[in-house]
């Protein structure tokens, strides 16, 4: 689908259709109003109504704010590709709002249907936003920006969609070596026997009974003078059966997604890498496969890992922070950075705790929770904090090795799994460090906001967000 942005008033533009943005105080002001009413249509928010005869789609909204006008954006877009028409226009109210705009048309408008043998094909092509704000050069750079960062979520939902016999540590690999040559960035990929070297003990054991070799993926985007250095972590599990803890079988089908901490950190140095912004990341990723075998990892082993920290293994099934730990003492030593993030899928519990729709954030320094709670509200992803307390990490107390990789007691879950995390943050990083529990969040079978079945993409957007305005 192609979207423009023009330099005119909506009426001066020729389109099959005009999309119109309603709020119930501004149904009785409207030309169509009886016709409105007639058909049902009560400007509710997401809800749609379509003359078709007079080329006009009318959406409802609770205000012309930027959550909002995304929201309805993306039902709009839906719609449209449904109809017959070939192109939609609609105007930009205001510079804050644009962004919104194209990400309801870009992610909206998504679709995965790679492996479908007849997909639908769509008369829709084309989307023309207009504004003839005197500013309009900084109206188009504002839409180029966001032009950048829809498609990086669409780039990192495309990988979290791929099925797990197409992705796995070596393809994740590979296509992150793509990634790097067409964004002319830095790779590295450790192999096996280079883990074993780094003595990465504890990743090395969750992918031991996969037939795909584990790797350890370094991407670098390096400007000439950065401002800051930033460093990227992600979990990348491209499929997880729960080991020898094996997951119900209805608990196993989605866990391809399980690799978008991974796949958000690659969509993030995209974003980075294409808006030239002057800050330096590193995007290390952990990929590997969680199967079942006869060399499988088991629940009493007690694995080292890379800090010589030693881990009592209760549950196969807490694999993610087994890879994180890891690959987050790694990345610490290779890179002396001013901010780390990691992105991982990595508790039922705080879906459990937040609900589908919220990422829950965890780290020890409360001025990073609050600029990056600002860029989650600037971004649209929502984030909420989960507080660490001393009395959750007795729960991750092991009798026989230095920690148990899951709590005593089942409650908290996302926080202990975060607490886990924090051993493996060395004491000068502990206020630079943020964990991202994507697990609720980037992956959805029921629509909501601009995400469509599938991967979502969260974290690019927010990251991006976040990184703009460091």
């Amino acid at each position: 689908m192609n979207i423009k942005l023009i330099n005119k008033e909506v009426y001066e533009v020729s389109s099959d259709v005009t999309v119109v943005f309603l709020k119930k105080d501004e149904l009785t002001e409207c030309e169509y109003t009886d016709i409105l009413q007639k058909a049902g249509f009560k400007a509710e928010q997401d809800t749609t109504c379509f003359l078709y005869e007079k080329g006009l789609l009318f959406c409802g909204v609770e205000s012309k704010k930027s959550d909002d006008l995304r929201s309805a954006c993306a039902c709009a877009i839906k719609t449209l590709k449904t109809s017959n028409f070939t192109s939609a226009k609609m105007e930009v109210i205001s510079k804050s709002t644009i962004g919104a705009l194209v990400e309801g048309i870009v992610l909206g408008g998504y679709e995965f249907n790679e492996y479908k043998s007849e997909p639908k094909k769509s008369e829709f092509k084309e989307v023309l936003l207009t504004s003839n704000d005197i500013d309009f050069g900084n109206l188009e750079s504002i839409f180029n920006e966001a032009l950048v960062v829809a498609h990086a979520t669409n780039f990192t939902r495309d990988i979290v969609n791929r099925a797990p016999q197409e992705i796995n540590p070596q393809t994740l690999s590979h296509v992150a070596q793509k990634l790097a040559y067409e964004n002319s960035l830095e790779c590295n990929i450790l192999q096996e026997d280079d883990l074993a070297k780094e003595n990465m003990g504890a990743m090395l054991a969750v992918g031991r009974a996969s037939v795909h070799g584990s790797t350890l993926i370094h991407l670098s985007y390096k400007p000439a003078n950065p401002k800051k250095v930033v460093t990227l972590v992600g979990k990348g599990l491209t499929y997880d059966s729960g080991g020898l803890s094996l997951k119900a079988a209805t608990s196993m089908v989605t866990m391809k997604m399980d690799k978008a901490g991974a796949c958000a950190v690659l969509g993030i140095i995209k974003a980075v890498s294409e808006l030239k912004l002057d800050i330096e990341v590193h995007a290390f990723i952990g990929a590997v496969e969680n199967m079942v075998g006869g060399n499988a990892y088991k629940p009493d082993d007690i694995l080292v890992s890379r800090s010589k920290t030693t881990i009592e293994i209760r549950n196969t099934d807490a694999e993610g922070r087994l890879v994180l730990a890891d690959v987050l003492d790694y990345a610490q030593d290779k890179v002396k950075a001013d901010y780390i993030f990691d992105f991982a899928t990595l508790t039922g519990a705080c879906m459990i705790a937040l609900g589908q729709y919220t990422t829950g954030l965890m780290g020890h320094s409360h001025k990073l929770k609050h600029d990056i709670g600002r860029a989650g509200s600037d971004s649209g992803e929502m984030i909420s904090s989960l507080p660490f307390n001393r009395h959750l990490k007795k729960l991750l107390k092991s009798e026989i090795a230095d920690i148990s990789n899951t709590a005593s007691k089942p409650y908290g879950g996302a926080i202990t799994a975060g607490l886990f995390l924090d051993k493996f943050i060395k004491d000068e990083n502990k206020n630079k460090w943020m964990h991202f529990d994507i697990a609720g969040t980037a992956y959805t079978e029921t629509p909501w906001d601009c995400n469509v079945y599938g991967a979502t993409g969260a974290g690019v957007r927010l990251m991006s967000n976040y990184l703009k305005n460091l």
